[in-house]
This record gives C-alpha cells, sequence and structure tokens, in this order.
C-alpha cells in the first residue's frame, strides 16, 4: 500500500529536505500510497456522523478513529502506518527514535464539511495514557480527489517563535509529515469545496520514549485570530486548564479513542 520503495531509496534526500524545512521541520511526499489502492479505499468512505469535540474551534469537522474497518485497503494501511518499516523510515529523518502510536490516540479518519476550519493549534505533548511518550510527529495523508487551490483547506503552519509561516497544498494521495513541539502551530482557513465534496484525510500520530518530562504536558492550545470574539479568545485561554480539569473528573475521551 504504502509506496516503501521509493520512501527507502530517497531517505537520504527525504532526510534532508525534512530537517533544513522552513519555518520549521516538514516532509511533504506525492504518490505516498499505490495510487489504485488508494483510490479503492477513499470511494469506501461514507459521509461522517462524529463531529469533532474541538467545539468553536473548529467547524463542520468531523471524524472516524477505526477507519481500518471500512475496507481492506484501509486495514492494509494501518497495518504499513504502525509497521516496523514506518518507523525505522521516522527514525531516519528525524534523527530521533520515532515510532507510530500503535492504538493511534486521537487520530484516524477526518473530513471536513461545508465550510469547515480548524484554528491553528499546538497539539498535546505526551500521550494520555503512555506519559513517558512524547508526541513527536504528525503524519497527514491526504484524500482530496481532484483538489484545487481554489478550495481552499491548505495546511497553514506557523512557528510561534518568530511567526515565520507557510501554506501547504493539500491533493490526493500527499502525505505530510510535520514536526510537533511547543511552537509549531497549524490548522486551515474555512474551506470552499464543492457541496458533497469534503475535505479529506487520515492523522496518524508518532512518538519519542523520555525519561522525563522536558514540558509541562498540556492539552491543544488553541490561537484564534486577532478579530475572533472575545468570547472565543476567552475560551482559548482557559482551554487547558477546563480539559484538564475534566479529564480528573471523567477521564480523557481522547485517552479512550473516542
Amino acid at each position: 500500500m504504502i509506496n516503501f520503495e521509493f520512501l527507502e531509496a530517497n531517505k537520504k534526500s527525504l532526510r534532508e529536505e525534512y530537517l533544513f524545512a522552513k519555518p520549521f521541520p516538514y516532509l511533504v511526499i506525492d504518490n505516498f500510497c499505490d495510487e489504485a489502492k488508494l483510490t479503492k479505499a477513499y470511494k469506501s468512505i461514507p459521509e461522517l456522523e462524529n463531529k469533532s469535540r474541538d467545539y468553536v474551534f473548529a467547524n463542520n469537522k468531523f471524524e472516524k478513529s477505526n477507519y481500518r474497518v471500512l475496507c481492506a485497503e484501509f486495514d492494509e494501511l494501518y497495518q504499513e502506518l504502525n509497521s516496523e518499516r514506518m518507523n525505522s523510515f521516522l527514525s531516519f529523518i528525524t534523527n530521533e527514535e520515532v515510532f507510530v502510536d500503535p492504538k493511534n490516540f486521537g487520530g484516524g479518519l477526518h473530513q471536513g464539511k461545508k465550510n469547515s476550519f480548524l484554528d491553528m493549534h499546538l497539539d498535546f505533548n505526551y500521550h494520555p495514557l503512555n506519559k513517558d511518550w512524547f508526541r513527536n510527529l504528525n503524519l497527514l495523508l491526504y484524500l482530496n480527489a481532484d483538489w484545487k487551490p481554489s478550495y481552499g483547506g491548505h495546511l497553514k503552519v506557523q512557528d510561534l517563535r518568530n511567526n515565520d509561516s507557510k501554506e501547504l497544498e493539500v491533493p490526493f494521495n500527499r502525505m505530510i509529515i510535520q514536526q510537533t513541539r511547543a511552537f509549531t502551530l497549524h490548522g486551515y482557513d474555512q474551506t470552499h469545496f464543492p457541496d458533497g465534496i469534503f475535505r479529506t484525510s487520515i492523522a496518524t500520530y508518532a512518538y519519542t520514549k523520555h525519561l522525563r518530562h522536558i514540558e509541562k504536558p498540556r492539552t491543544t492550545d488553541w490561537f484564534p485570530k486577532e478579530n475572533d470574539s472575545v468570547l472565543k479568545k476567552f475560551m482559548a485561554q482557559h482551554y487547558n486548564t477546563a480539559v484538564q480539569m475534566k479529564n480528573k473528573l471523567f477521564g480523557s475521551r481522547t485517552a479512550k479513542n473516542q
């Protein structure tokens, strides 16, 4: 399913692309999967009904964590993303010991419907169950068939240290591997897809084991736009505290992969 032969034959140049990318390390890989298999998998995707829990910071965004049940091709993709072969490739390009979360907590199939958006944010940094797993990478595989730049939905990346930013196109069968740190903001602006066509992607997360925490554990940190409402900015400011309190009382739904 995954074009491992290409990845391994070009791993040295891909590592350079990743490490020297600006505003922070990321890697764009086109034709990441076998085109015919991925197209067949894409055609198996229904319109999703499970709405994202990002509330006011995302609009019309839906998800399915266990996408592998949709078809044999998605199951094959899931298995290969979790393989030692994939872990070895990721460790080489990042020059760190990296492994994909075998249960992919918080990840899965994401579907942005009409006028969807996702505000700029920092992801949670330590795994909700395995407390010594530091989130190192986002692996974002895009499934936007016949995508056009006018549809929007570009992945926006921004370095919080200096505000340098870039917009990355999201066509079908493009994998974007993105470093996750305390300064790696990302999100996407409101989309303009035609009716019945959605911004579609599969999110997978990779980690590195730490002997001790190098950062204070956090949930998602949101960064609203300057012209957003006072209420939205207030909610962003207190979101981390509210989620941590909720998790202590009721447990983490992300940890339960629900």
